[in-house]
């Protein structure tokens, strides 16, 4: 089957959905692992917590919160790489939509050209026409090469989760170390000079002049 048969008709085969409902599909699909991403973010969040408060009371719980950490990331990458040929699939969908539309434009335009030019010259055209396939095709292969995912992942290692969990914990050390508090304020020193001691001795000698003096009296009296 020619080309342009297979664009604009031919033999009838089961009928494959619409572009428009094709890009629909892919963008619900997107929706869809992006929720799945927010859950995953989350639960890896989650079992950092979980690491962080065991750290030091329950090692192997730590431990194995920091496998399902790894696990948990692992399959957010794999999202990553669906979501990125979901993404080249449907911008794909939605250039053919523009490629449809350029073609049924150049068939018109050949139509018409072909009825004011009842002897143009035929290999010309299948020329032409061989050309734009053969370009399609190239595009094709470069987007199915773009669009195959990366493969992700790889073993844990059982010495990069011990040092994670020190870091962990070290973290929390931290955390505590400048939690304390202020120390108790000092004493506050009397900038006042203090009181001088009234000098006993000079009192009982001032009290002894008294009497002296009212003895003096009496005996002057």
């Amino acid at each position: 089957m020619s080309f342009l048969a297979k664009v604009f008709g031919g033999k009838k085969e089961d009928k494959a959905p619409s572009t428009g409902e094709a890009i629909q599909k892919l963008r619900e699909t997107e929706e869809m692992l992006v929720k799945k991403q927010e859950f995953l973010e989350k639960r890896i969040e989650k079992e950092i917590q979980t690491a962080k408060a065991n750290g030091s009371k329950n090692k192997r719980a730590a431990i194995q919160a920091l496998k399902r950490k790894k696990r948990l990331e692992k399959q957010l990458q794999q999202i990553d790489g669906t979501l990125s040929t979901i993404e080249m699939q449907r911008e794909a969908l939605e250039g053919a939509n523009t490629n449809t539309a350029v073609l049924t434009t150049m068939k018109n335009a050949a139509d018409a050209l072909k009825a004011a030019h009842k002897h143009m010259d035929v290999d010309q055209v299948h020329d032409m026409m061989d050309d734009i396939a053969e370009q399609q095709d190239v595009a094709k292969e470069i987007s199915e090469a773009i669009s195959n995912p990366v493969a992700f992942g790889h073993d844990i290692d059982e010495d990069e989760l011990e040092k994670e969990l020190e870091e962990l914990e070290q973290e929390e050390l931290d955390k505590e170390l400048l939690g304390t508090g202020p120390s108790p304020a000092l004493p506050i020193v009397p900038s006042a000079e203090p009181a001088k001691v009234a000098d006993k001795s000079s009192g009982k000698k001032k009290e002894e002049d008294d009497d002296d003096m009212k003895e003096l009296q009496q005996w002057a009296s």
